[in-house]
């Protein structure tokens, strides 16, 4: 798109050799954009829509091989993947068709509708208990999903809003059957990829609704920094402006752009506080009832809109209207900016209507306020804003803010797979309920392995998040938690490299890598980047055995946490969560007051990690290409046993401690090397060239895991009859009938199936220490007779955590 200040990258028009149609005065067009990617169009006017959607930018495309067979009647188009048939008329379920080549129950038929069976995402989450309705996303477990694109909002030449002629039909089916990540990599092709976010994006952020002061805020910010819990994000909600002082014949005051100078008697000043320590700074807007005459800005917004301002009207709310949007950005919001707010929370409620119908106000908002960010790049480094998805191609305007969650087990349940399945469409706790320290420890959890980490609440003199409101366990868990997160910075930042460069987003269901039936069982369960498994708990911990348990699948391979080709159950603690890391895995993370590793690998394998991180001592690398970035090459050579680090040392003026930790590795360390946390710790130092190399012991191998050790400390704990505690130990570790016959037993016995599932996790869990004739047998035979889970306990060891 050329001219006009909202003007964006775009390529709409296909190429005209990929494009099939009738002629002149046809009513239909496909445009086979690639071997297993289909457009397809009818007009009842035979003119076709070439202006960007809010979901279709790049349609310009290489065009693939492909053959059509046309004749009077009717029309045939053939890739390698599908084979379309059509009538030639209006479209209807009978005349056409698309058969996918691969897979079962593998022709769609036409229907106007999304098909996507596997899920996408939802508006909002607003009030929602438990598991709601998704909107389909482009993936599915037939051979093929569709995503009808006939009513989206489009954009003309110069990035204004442009509605759709009606009696148009356009959608897109998307013909991948089963290889999830080449549909998401085609999907982010056609409408664009992620945006690269800022690094401090990243980091914690806290929000809640609630009437700060100025000096209430910084005190706040000053006792997460006096405890050691770092922030990078401060949240102003809709109190940082006037609301109960807002004069009746006004309204309410739900929207609002005047500082409450009661609380913020100087807003410059406090704003500059926060900058001071470190944070940048959102707040929140609803702006559905316009800029009314109380507001500090009236004058100079009606100034700007030659609005007479002699009766004290409101200057409507009016998203589709140019002149109004440009007063809104550059005079309404440009000052506020200029004061110190670095982004808006777009916290829109009000519907999906404009004056003019098919626009989405959610839409324009996302997309206008993204867009306007770039203006402040020089502060943010990079443009963003925090808004609700608004609908296929809302991924293009991070970050994306789900809604307000209750506080119950039901709702957290419903989060990881609410997460993950986001993905499907590339989009990449609050209030009510009851106060739980376990069940916020567990929200932690979570957050700490998610995209984004926001605290956040609601109204309440009850409910609030500050981890030293919390009983001692449960404060604990949270301040280690949110410190994780901070160290996790640099893999959080080259996954979002990733991302952005590559089309892979870090959270990824499990079917997406696995086509194994039982991957697509466990939706609470996902990929954390490339080589990490999270699997949280969302329920409350067992009775019996004071640990909580969520079911898992973990594909075969060895892993850290875990080993198994099947499906178990897994406890944990309230302390730990399931994080699995597999053989030929290696974790960059920041230093912290715990912990000044740097590096975690998980030998058995080769590993390579490629860290990404923006120049410190330059410009901002936003829009530049990724060679831009400072590169770090880390790699593990298991066979050689060779740690090789190479930096970018000519544009990068970082300093480093280099220390690396060797997770779950303490058989065999050299005289600069020491046992910490079942781990083997050594210490490089900054390294003076750009290439250093460590030659330690060929072919490391995991641990062998204790499973007696593991048993005791178990049972030990749990709330359970000694007796059965004592025939459990002597089954497990001293009866020497074979394994199915004492899995036989095991289950005979009068138990909680809580007990019985713990352990069976810590039996099963190192198939080099569970020999023929019983689990205690300490066998390195590599006998593979029986599944087996590895339990190292991976939150703690792996990260550093303290005990």
């Amino acid at each position: 798109m050329d001219g006009g200040r909202y003007s964006f990258a775009s390529s709409p028009k296909a190429d005209p050799k990929a494009i099939v149609t009738g002629g002149k005065g046809s009513k239909y067009r496909f445009t086979v954009l690639t071997d297993r990617l289909l457009r397809y169009e009818w007009s009842d006017d035979g003119q076709f829509e070439d202006r960007v959607s809010t979901f279709a930018v790049f349609r310009k495309f290489d065009v693939p091989d492909f053959r059509v067979i046309d004749t009077k009647d009717s029309l045939e188009i053939v890739t390698q993947f599908f084979h379309l048939y059509y009538d030639k008329k209006d479209f209807t379920r009978a005349g056409l068709a698309v058969t996918v080549f691969l897979g079962n129950d593998n022709t769609w038929r036409y229907d106007g509708q999304n098909f996507g069976d596997l899920g996408g995402t939802a508006r909002t989450l607003d009030n929602a208990d438990g598991r709601i309705p998704l909107e389909p996303g482009i993936l599915a477990q037939k051979p093929y999903a569709v995503l009808d694109d006939s009513k989206s909002m489009l954009f003309d030449g110069k990035g204004w809003l442009g509605t759709r002629v009606p009696n148009r039909k356009d959608g897109y089916v998307f013909a991948y059957s089963g290889d999830h990540k080449a549909a998401i990599k085609d999907f982010y092709r056609l409408s664009g990829s992620q945006p690269l976010l800022p690094r401090w994006a990243l980091g914690n952020w806290w929000s809640r609704y609630h009437a700060y002061s100025a000096t209430e805020y910084l005190d706040l910010v000053d006792h997460f920094k006096s405890d050691g819990i770092p922030l990078t994000v401060g949240v102003l909600d809709m109190d940082w402006h006037r609301v109960e002082d807002v004069p009746a014949k006004y309204g309410i005051g739900w929207t609002g752009y005047s500082w409450n100078r009661k609380l913020f008697p100087d807003p410059d000043r406090f704003l500059k506080a926060l900058h001071d320590r470190g944070l940048k700074i959102a707040v929140n807007d609803h702006p559905a009832d316009g800029i009314r005459a109380f507001e500090d800005l009236y004058k100079d917004v009606a100034k700007a809109l030659d609005f007479d301002t002699s009766h004290e009207d409101p200057i409507r709310f009016d998203c589709v209207d140019k002149k109004f949007l440009d007063a809104y950005f550059d005079v309404l919001k440009y000052k506020l900016e200029e004061q110190g707010i670095d982004f808006w929370w777009v916290d829109w409620q009000q519907g999906t209507d404009t004056t003019i119908p098919g626009i989405d106000p959610l839409w324009v908002l996302n997309h206008f306020h993204y867009l306007t960010s770039k203006r402040n790049v020089e502060v943010l480094e990079r443009p963003l804003t925090f808004s609700r998805y608004a609908g296929p191609g809302s991924h293009r305007y991070p970050i994306g803010f789900s809604g307000d969650t209750l506080i119950t087990w039901a709702s957290l349940a419903f989060q990881p797979e609410f997460t993950a399945t986001a993905s499907n469409i590339g989009y990449g706790g609050h209030y009510w309920g009851t106060r739980s320290n376990e069940l916020t420890a567990r929200w932690v959890q979570l957050g700490c392995f998610s995209p984004i980490l926001r605290l956040h609440s609601e109204k309440s003199h009850w409910n609030s998040k500050e981890p030293w409101k919390y009983e001692r366990d449960c404060y604990e868990v949270m301040k280690e938690f949110l410190i994780l997160r901070h160290r996790l910075i640099p893999f959080l930042f080259t996954m979002n490299v990733r991302a952005s460069y590559d089309n892979e987003p870090i959270v990824q269901p499990m079917y997406w890598n696995h086509k194994d039936k039982e991957a697509s069982t466990v939706p609470n369960q996902y990929y954390f980047g490339p080589d990490l498994i999270v699997a949280p708990i969302t329920s409350p911990n067992s009775k019996a055995t004071l640990l909580g348990g969520t079911r898992a699948w973990l594909p075969p391979g060895r892993w850290i946490d875990i080993f198994t080709p099947s499906m178990i159950k897994v406890h944990r603690p309230l302390s730990k969560i399931p994080v699995f890391a597999k053989e030929g895995t290696i974790l960059p993370l920041d230093v912290s007051p715990i912990a000044s590793h740097g590096v975690l690998v998980v030998v058995g394998a080769d590993a390579t990690f490629d860290l990404y991180e923006e120049d410190e001592s330059g410009p901002s690398a936003a829009g530049l290409p990724k060679e831009a970035l400072v590169h770090t090459s880390i790699q593990w050579l298991q066979s050689h046993g060779v740690l090789r680090i190479s930096q970018d040392t000519k544009r990068s003026t970082r300093k480093r401690h280099w220390s690396v930790r060797f997770v779950g590795q303490t058989s065999k360390k050299s005289r600069d090397m020491r046992t910490e946390d079942y781990s083997t710790v050594l210490d490089l130092g900054e390294l003076k060239s750009g290439t250093s190399y460590k030659y330690l012991y060929q072919d490391l191998q995991l641990d062998v895991v204790d499973i007696p050790a593991r048993l005791h400390e178990m049972l030990y704990r749990c709330e359970s009859n000694y007796q059965v505690k004592g025939i459990v130990w002597e089954l497990v570790t001293e009866d020497p009938s074979p394994v199915h016959v004492r899995m036989a037993k095991l289950y005979a016995l009068d138990i909680e199936s809580d007990i019985r599932d713990a352990i069976l996790e810590i039996w099963f869990a190192d198939q080099r220490a569970l020999g023929k004739e019983g689990a205690g047998s300490r066998r390195r035979d590599g006998f593979t007779g029986t599944p087996s889970l590895n339990t190292t306990p991976v939150t703690r060891s792996l990260f550093g955590l303290r005990k």
